[in-house]
């Protein structure tokens, strides 16, 4: 089993970092825009983010349909970056692992290849199959990579998972994290609780990918009595597609909450209500979601990380009205995105 990560890593991986859900950059034509591709990933180790994932959810689970084929090819140039940037400070490399057991265990292979630190394995697509199926799918894959774990909301194509499941991953000594983007709260303390009355809570490390509650998650500590003790547990970091645009400030609220003061909690949660306003914009619960990973692209194009908005299927594109909230978000919240950074340093990442 490969069941160690870089110590330096999986310290940060425990202490919590950002790390933004890499997108994917087509041009026109909808084909791979590797010159923005590349970009973004220079954007987001500029931006001082403590890793990236790489073939998940925002980077467009189409990518490994048999008429793109564009699984291993961003995996690669990611990668690739990473490297180039003989960064001197850990940086994670995640891996997004989809599918049935085979595809998953296919996937896990080729992240190990490219040097993948830890695959991100989600369950969305799998509704025919039961719970302990997931938790044997989840065994095979954690012998090949450690795994990060993943709840994926109902919306964009997962599934409701129970608390005794949740116990059973926390219980695979290969599993060292778990994402938790359930947009629900009851749903995000089966995970907590899971995590706290296993027997590893303290070497799984929490990650927030519920973007409509980022700060009230990152602030708030979880209690959970276990063996006569009280075990606390926080979510240290976020795994997010809204960490995917205006990064450099994402870096630094999550530098601030780390350090924050009693007394300013409650400021610090008016500003995660702003954060909320922001991803009712970009990520369309209006709209069942429809235009999520449109509307990140969308804020991309306007830094110019991105030329267009695009996806990859043309039935995904942003909703009716979106751009207007998109406009009203940017107008409202100035003190929230990072264009002047992007501004000063796009020629570089482009270049």
């Amino acid at each position: 089993m490969k069941d160690s990560l870089p110590s330096a890593v999986k310290t940060l991986l425990l202490e919590g970092t950002v790390i933004p859900a890499h997108p994917l950059a087509l041009d026109k034509n909808r084909k791979l825009d590797e010159k923005h591709q590349r970009a973004l990933t220079r954007y987001y180790i500029s931006a001082g983010a403590g890793g990236i994932a790489v073939g998940v959810h925002t980077t467009q689970f189409e990518i490994r349909l048999p008429q793109h084929n564009l699984y291993k090819a961003v995996l690669s140039m990611a990668a690739e970056e990473v490297e180039k940037a003989k960064l001197k400070r850990p940086f994670i490399k995640i891996a997004g692992i989809t599918g049935p057991t085979a595809q998953a265990v296919k996937e896990a292979t080729l992240a190990r290849e490219l040097n993948y630190d830890i695959g991100l394995l989600s369950n969305g697509g799998l509704s025919g199959q039961s719970e302990n199926e997931l938790i044997q799918r989840l065994q095979k894959v954690s012998e090949i990579i450690p795994v990060f774990g993943f709840y994926l909301q109902p919306a964009v194509g997962g599934r409701v998972l129970s608390f005794d499941f949740w116990c059973k991953v926390a219980a695979n000594k290969n599993v060292h994290a778990i994402k938790v983007a359930a947009f629900n709260r009851y749903q995000t303390i089966d995970v907590v609780r899971a995590v706290c009355q296993s027997e590893r809570a303290h070497q799984i490390a929490l990650y927030t990918g519920n973007d409509d509650n980022i700060v009230g998650d990152l602030l708030t500590p979880y209690h959970f009595e276990h063996n006569g003790q009280v075990i606390e547990k926080r979510f240290v970091g976020g795994l997010l597609g809204h960490w995917a645009f205006w990064t450099k400030n994402a870096v630094a609220l999550l530098d601030e909450i780390k350090s924050i003061a009693p007394q300013d909690v409650q400021a610090m949660l008016a500003k995660g209500i702003e954060i909320t306003d922001v991803n009712a914009a970009v990520f369309d619960p209006a709209h069942n979601y429809k235009g999520c990973i449109s509307g990140i692209n969308e804020i991309l194009r306007r830094q110019g990380l991105l030329q267009n908005n695009l996806c990859l299927s043309e039935h995904e594109s942003l909703s009716p009205g979106q751009a207007d909230e998109i406009d009203r978000i940017y107008r409202n919240y100035e003190n929230l995105h990072d264009d002047r950074f992007v501004r000063d340093h796009l020629r570089d990442w482009l270049s």
